[in-house]
């Protein structure tokens, strides 16, 4: 038994034409063929065989009968007549009685028009007859096992064999009753037809279910694509992109710009205004909306929100001032750390065993009150913090030694402080030595703008030695005194916010970072946020090496259980939960990319190094290093001859010596650009400026440096806007369409005229219009453009007073560079 089955074969088995059993396989299976030729599944030929033989079923049984009473009078006769008459029974009906009359079914070949009785058959009532058949089982089978064989043989004529094929075709019923009988259950058969009709049934369902959703997702996306009247596009995307977005197909896309001249696959990315040319096509409205804006107005409003929460008066309470020391290798600032630390101010634990200095950061207590000092290694890292934003320190103690005086690397500690807008408090260290000049370190420092309190101004200058431990209490007095006119106070319920004292990667422990809380509560289980890196806070470690639960407003605390070492810096948030931390960091790390990526372009100047001032001026910051000090007070004063009423340069350091990396760090934070006159920079400075994209510029002549000083402020000035003449045309002849509107006859005596562009109407040497060309038509065809000698057809959209000998003069405007400062 096959698997399938042809039509035609089929068609030949039911006696049917072919495209009969193709209309009854599409109408009542469903089951769609293209021609005589397809093939279809035994399931669906059995369901076709049922569909057919059905309302012959009951007219099959009155004949079976019907032939066994003839059976017994007319024994050797009735085989022949059975034989005859079982060929259209044993077709529609797959009864037990068929089997047996079958196998005389081939002697009587020249009588096989009995078959026609069919019909007449049915009309004869057999309903009393049926017992009647056991009792012709035997004869029967003798009847089929004697006559079967010889009439095989000797007549073996060929119009039996036409009727043998369907014959052995409806075996399948035969086979079907031989499991019927040994399986011994009536009407099993019926029950496996109906469970299989179920079955179909069931499938027939679920196959309209799925076919009737197809539909209703297309009539949803039809709606949808009626529902779509604007799209945001900010970037460029693919043609397939912009299909998805507007809900057009993407081929009507590619025509439409194949029409523009642009040829484009699904697949190729397409620039903004290409896409909303599109767009327009669509009668699509496109939204500009800057992501990235919107995402930073949002952080905004957070920290404003936290803002807030920290500035109300009822929440705020007062904290510890946090000092940092800055100063000249070997002035004293490690001694002076080590004396005030070994003092009576710091707290020690004696269960512990002494102080356990190990996470940069320390504190002190005088009179009851809490002083934070940072370890820092000088102003380098001081810098580095606020280059990354970050205020750590609220005073700054700048040490200077009173035998060696102000050096390079004191100045450039005040211009740090200066930069960050930090008060300052001049420590004038080994004040115990017997060639210490302090009158002149005084003197000194008046010469980069600190002057003294003794001399009328407003530094504190405080004598001290490390070694004898002399003027400690002064300092610290002078250091609450300081922090309580700064009025420091913070929000200890609000969520913590502080910054990066350092960080590195221990081999036990992972990444470990000192964090300086400023203002809310640090706690452990919270989710954290440092700059770009994040992490759930496992454990807290004091400056005296003990776990803590929390960290208070101006408490340094060594933080455990981040991804990744952070940088010194960075600023630190608490947030809500894990998905939140997460969506930050990366949303930080795209940012990071991006201006990485923007700093490599030439125009990162104008985004990096100007800004706006609170004068309203943009502001060009520089650091200057030459290789002497004469030469960096010549390049100062020619610099300062640079006038600009747009632009103002400011001079951040000036210093001798090669470009180091914390010119570089100094530059990152104050937006400026290095200038180097015959100096070179080392190669952490090359790696730093590469990071922040800090821009180095190195000379040998001067005014090499001013003639590209010049360049660069005409570069980021404003460009003039110019108006450059196109064409002109004489009005010649007036033409009247409709009741208002008027088309100007004109011959172009110069230049060009362009549709679309802005054209002015003369009259008399005075302007008396000005507005852009609506209509441009040459011989009642519109046109882009019509060249000197031409004539043309004219018109405005909000102006119709056009008269003969009016002259029409067609401009656009360009913006030229600067060639001088103003």
């Amino acid at each position: 038994m096959t698997d399938t089955i042809r039509v035609y074969d089929l068609a030949k088995e039911l006696n049917l034409p072919n495209k009969d059993v193709i209309e009854m396989l599409d109408k009542k299976l469903g089951v769609k063929v293209k021609s005589h030729s397809s093939a279809v599944s035994e399931l669906q030929a059995k369901k076709l065989r049922e569909l057919v033989k059905e309302p012959k079923v009951e007219q099959a049984k009155k004949p079976k009968a019907f032939i066994v009473k003839k059976a017994k009078p007319k024994a050797e006769e009735a085989p022949k007549e059975e034989e005859k008459k079982p060929e259209p029974e044993v077709k529609p009906v797959e009864k037990v009685k068929l089997g047996k009359v079958e196998p005389a079914l081939p002697a009587p070949a020249p009588r096989l028009k009995l078959g026609k009785i069919e019909p007449v058959l049915p009309q004869r009532p057999p309903k009393q007859e049926r017992p009647a058949r056991p009792q012709s089982k035997d004869a029967v089978k003798k009847d089929v096992k004697t006559d079967r064989k010889p009439e095989l043989k000797k007549e073996g004529a060929p119009s039996q064999r036409p009727e043998k094929k369907p014959i052995q075709r409806h075996i399948i019923p035969q086979e079907i009753y031989d499991s019927k009988n040994s399986s011994k259950k009536k009407g099993g058969k019926k029950q496996e037809k109906s469970y299989r009709s179920k079955e179909e049934e069931q499938e027939r369902i679920s196959l309209e279910k799925a076919n009737a959703q197809k539909h209703k997702k297309r009539s949803h996306a039809e709606e949808a694509v009626e529902e779509i009247k604007s799209v945001v596009i900010n970037q460029p995307l693919t043609v397939g992109e912009l299909s998805e977005k507007i809900n057009k197909a993407s081929a009507e896309i590619v025509k439409f710009l194949m029409m523009q001249g642009i040829l484009a696959t699904v697949n190729q990315v397409i620039d903004v205004p290409t896409a909303k040319k599109v767009c327009e096509n669509f009668e699509i409205e496109v939204q500009e909306e800057d992501l990235e804006a919107f995402i930073e107005e949002e952080m905004q409003k957070e920290e404003e929100a936290k803002e807030l929460a920290a500035i109300d008066p009822k929440l705020l309470k007062r904290r510890a001032p946090v000092i940092s020391i800055m100063g000249h290798v070997d002035h004293g600032k490690t001694t002076l750390l080590d004396s005030i630390r070994a003092s009576k101010h710091k707290i020690v634990s004696t269960e512990v065993g002494g102080i356990t200095q190990s996470i940069g950061a320390y504190t002190v207590y005088l009179n009851n009150k809490k002083i934070v000092f940072i370890d820092t290694p000088g102003h380098e890292a001081f810098t580095e913090m606020r280059a990354r934003g970050a205020k750590a320190t609220d005073i700054a103690i700048l040490v200077v030694a009173a035998d060696d005086g102000i050096m390079p690397q004191t100045i450039e500690a005040i211009n740090h402080a200066k930069a960050a807008e930090v008060p300052i408090i001049v420590a004038v260290n080994k004040c115990d030595k017997p060639d210490a000049n302090p009158d002149r370190i005084m003197q000194q420092l008046t010469e980069h703008g600190l002057v003294p309190e003794e001399w009328g101004g407003d530094t504190v200058c405080v004598k001290v030695s490390a070694l004898q431990g002399q003027g400690i209490d002064e300092l610290l007095e002078y250091i609450l005194l300081l922090a309580e006119v700064q009025d420091l106070k913070a929000n200890p319920d609000a969520q913590a916010t502080g910054v990066v004292i350092e960080a590195n990667l221990d081999k036990g422990k992972g990444p470990v970072a000192t964090l300086l809380v400023q203002n809310g509560t640090l706690k452990t289980g919270q989710c954290v946020v440092v700059g770009n890196v994040c992490g759930k806070v496992r454990a807290l470690l004091s400056d005296a090496g003990e776990r803590v639960k929390k960290a208070a407003p101006s408490t340094p605390v060594e933080i455990l259980g981040l991804t990744e070492v952070p940088q010194a810096g960075d600023k630190f948030e608490v947030v809500e939960n894990e998905k939140a931390m997460r969506a930050i960091v990366a949303e930080r790390k795209e940012k990071e990319r991006n201006s990485r990526l923007e700093a490599m372009l030439p125009t990162h100047i104008r985004n990096e190094v100007v800004g706006e001032g609170d004068d309203g001026f943009q502001h060009l910051n520089l650091i200057i290093k030459a290789n002497t000090n004469g030469s960096a007070e010549a390049l100062s004063q020619a610099i300062g001859q640079f006038k600009s009423n747009e632009i103002i340069i400011k001079l951040i350091h000036v210093g001798v010596g090669d470009i180091s990396e914390a010119d570089v760090m100094l530059a990152a934070a104050s937006n400026a650009i290095i200038l180097g006159f015959t100096v070179k920079e080392d190669n952490n400075a090359e790696i730093a400026a590469a990071r922040e994209g800090v821009t180095i510029k190195k000379f040998d002549i001067i005014y090499q440096i001013l003639e590209d000083l010049e360049k660069t402020m005409l570069s980021l000035l404003q460009p003039e806007i110019k108006e450059v003449e196109l064409g002109k045309a004489e009005v010649r002849q007036v033409f009247t369409v409709g009741k208002t509107g008027r088309i100007a006859g004109c011959y172009v005596t110069e230049g060009k005229i362009f549709r679309n562009k802005t054209a002015k109407v003369v009259r008399n040497g005075e302007v008396i219009f000005t507005g852009t060309i609506d209509q441009l038509k040459r011989f009642k065809d519109d046109v882009k453009e019509v060249a000197t000698g031409f004539e043309c057809g004219i018109s405005f959209a909000k102006f119709n007073d056009i008269q003969e000998g009016d002259i029409i003069e067609v401009s656009t405007t360009e913006e030229v560079e600067r060639q001088a400062l103003v």
